[in-house]
């Protein structure tokens, strides 16, 4: 039960493999020229060549410093069997560091909340263009439509469309690339922005040159979506392209700034540069292509998000709920719930904003915490790599140094707007704390007992014709990680609760694992054909439908004939019935003669309100409904009652 090992760390280069990360990975960066020049302009008192060429440099050294050398030389070989992302970061070492779930669920909190922001600014500032052919023309309509149209589809997929993704962000990149080498042969001396003095004065000499880092920030918002992506082109083939992208990127922001140089006295609130470079007969041509590239950057934010939430709720950071498979592209999916809060957030976000220019103010703050967060667990994962302290020490004091920096900037937005995503993150975050908290709370009260000394009482049960069959196949979900233990709620259930004879005992234990992909099975004959262990191997990128993986377990077990597939009951079993099967899911809950301590006891309260959102463990495991009994058990079952009555009877002797 193995399948191909994923190998997309190691994919060979190849033209289409290029391509394919050229429509996947930069969506976000990759549009981000729509926007930064034109909130770097909107923030400044006046416009002088040195204060652009200072904006312009600051640029430079951010796409260089933070997206290059962090994320694609250090970062992207933090990769977790071709996967990356801040969560597949944190199941690297998970193991060793269990309190490091913190920075994880801030990250991946932040993340998602800022996403949000990205199909509003990257459609809007695409969609305005219209305005410069004319201004009459309704862009918040079409805006809603796009975004509309683009949210209702994810049900059924991207399949049809996927395929166009690369070759239109090639043409996008290379129209970028044009656009900006025509301004750049007008005014060559712009490339002397490349001086890092330039980023200096820009930072000391201006009054609002450090504030306006936050607009400078946008420039590199899509490298930790960049980092999420590993998995999916490869680390060979993002390196390539990074190459071609940044370089157009460059190319286009220089020439906007060319352009702003030479067009300062005619330059207004309103004014975009990223289309005022384009030419007039250009312009609808110029504008539809934006508009594609800013719906498959908004796809590919959508997309991760589903990739993010299936990650969370296979590392227990997120209630269970239901994930779809539209297409047979592998890894694709839908969660509904997920795709309705983001196309509501994105409505509200339009309809509260109205232009572009106010997004920008809103954008950016959130995704400061996620790098932030990304650079710390980085640094606990080198320092287990055994990386030279010094090294590491280094890294921590530049990163954090230059993150800060852009926080510190970025806090500036908070009234102008960047409250909504730190709000919609802080919401995001208690979701992921509490379900992983509780989770934790529930699990302490689970007690392990040895199977062993339960043997002969469940042979006997199992033989026992007094006592009515249960099932001829009765299955446990267990989360004994031993083949030696069993939980004592199980054997609750099995002996106390209601004796349950059977004639075979099957205990199921899942056990999400730190890699991405495996899924593999073992069988543990404990009792020889009365009680088997079947233990799961599933990576944290798998998702766990435990009833159609047992399936294949029945069968290849009857076909090596390990059991006996055909029903017990002799009527049924001379016409080749096959046995029947009975699941129970045990819930553990809290009575209301038990209380925890405040803290705990407040997680728990919300622990039960988001269990009510997601689905139950029936449903999450795929089990058919009428094959299942849910029984319900007190958390405190195997521990002892505590003593808080003293008997005192006062009886008159009879004699």
């Amino acid at each position: 039960m193995r399948p191909p090992v994923h190998k997309s760390h190691t994919q060979a280069i190849s033209a289409a493999g290029l391509l394919i990360t050229l429509g996947i990975i930069y969506g976000d960066i990759g549009t981000s020229p729509l926007y930064v020049m034109k909130a770097i302009v909107g923030g400044a008192s006046s416009i002088t060549a040195p204060f652009i060429m200072g904006g312009l440099s600051c640029i430079f050294w951010t796409l260089t410093l933070q997206t290059t050398v962090k994320y694609i030389i250090i970062t992207l070989r933090a990769d977790n069997n071709g996967e990356g992302g801040i969560f597949s970061l944190f199941a690297l070492i998970r193991k060793r560091a269990k309190w490091a779930y913190f920075f994880a669920i801030i990250g991946g909190s932040t993340l998602l909340a800022d996403g949000v922001i990205t199909p509003s600014i990257t459609i809007v500032s695409a969609v305005e263009g219209l305005a410069i052919v004319n201004p009459r023309i309704p862009v918040l309509p079409i805006v809603i439509v796009i975004i509309t149209g683009l949210f209702f589809v994810q049900k059924f997929g991207t399949k049809a469309v996927g395929e166009l993704f690369g070759p239109m962000m090639f043409v996008w990149f290379a129209m970028l690339g044009v656009l900006g080498f025509s301004q750049i042969i007008k005014s060559p001396m712009i490339l002397k922005a490349v001086d890092p003095h330039y980023a200096y004065v820009f930072l000391t000499k201006y009054p609002q040159g450090f504030l306006l880092m936050g607009a400078v920030f946008l420039c590199t918002t899509g490298a930790e979506a960049l980092y999420s992506d590993l998995g999916h082109c490869g680390l060979k083939n993002i390196r390539i392209t990074w190459v071609y992208v940044k370089l157009t990127l460059l190319l286009n922001y220089f020439g906007q700034g060319s352009w702003i140089i030479m067009n300062s006295d005619s330059i207004y609130e309103w004014t975009n540069p990223f289309f005022s470079i384009m030419p007039h007969w250009f312009l609808i041509i110029g504008i539809i292509i934006s508009t594609a590239a800013a719906i498959i950057a908004s796809q590919a934010l959508i997309s991760g998000s589903y990739t993010l939430i299936s990650e969370a709720i296979s590392l227990n950071f997120w209630p269970k709920i239901k994930i779809n498979y539209p297409t047979n592209i592998k890894g694709q999916m839908y969660i509904s719930s997920i795709n309705w809060m983001l196309y509501f957030s994105c409505l509200f976000v339009v309809l509260f904003f109205q232009r572009s220019s106010n997004m920008e103010a809103a954008y950016g703050l959130s995704i400061t915490i996620t790098m932030l967060m990304t650079t710390c667990l980085l640094s606990i994962y080198l320092f287990y790599k055994k990386i030279p302290i010094y090294v590491i020490i280094v890294f921590l004091m530049v990163y954090l140094s230059i993150e800060s920096s852009f926080l510190i900037a970025n806090l500036n937005k908070f009234m102008h707007g960047g409250w909504f995503t730190l709000l919609l993150g802080g919401f995001l975050f208690m979701i992921m704390y509490v379900w992983f908290n509780g989770r934790r709370i529930k699990n302490s009260f689970i007690e392990f007992l040895q199977i062993d000394k339960y043997v002969d009482v469940i042979t006997d049960l199992s033989h026992d014709q007094t006592v009515p069959k249960y099932a001829t196949n009765l299955v446990f979900l267990t989360k004994a990680n031993k083949g030696t233990d069993v939980e004592s709620k199980i054997i609750y259930s099995i002996l106390n609760k209601h004796p349950k004879r059977a004639d075979l005992y099957w205990m199921l234990h899942v056990d999400i694992l730190d890699e991405p992909h495996v899924l593999e099975y073992k069988i543990t004959h404990i009792i020889p054909e009365i009680l088997i262990k079947v233990d799961f191997k599933i990576g944290f990128k798998v998702q766990p439908r435990v009833n159609l993986f047992f399936r294949q377990v029945l069968e290849e077990l009857s076909h090596n004939q390990e059991i006996d597939m055909l029903s017990r009951y002799e009527s049924l079993r001379k016409h080749y019935v096959s046995a029947d099967f009975r699941f129970v899911v045990i819930d553990r809950i809290q009575n209301y003669d038990f209380d925890f301590p405040p803290r705990e006891q407040f997680v728990m309260d919300l622990y039960a309100i988001f269990k009510r959102f997601g689905i139950t463990e029936v449903r999450a495991l795929g089990l058919d409904t009428s094959n299942v009994t849910v029984e319900t058990v007190p958390l405190y079952v195997d521990r002892e009652i505590p003593i808080l009555l003293s008997r005192n009877d006062h009886t008159k002797r009879m004699g």
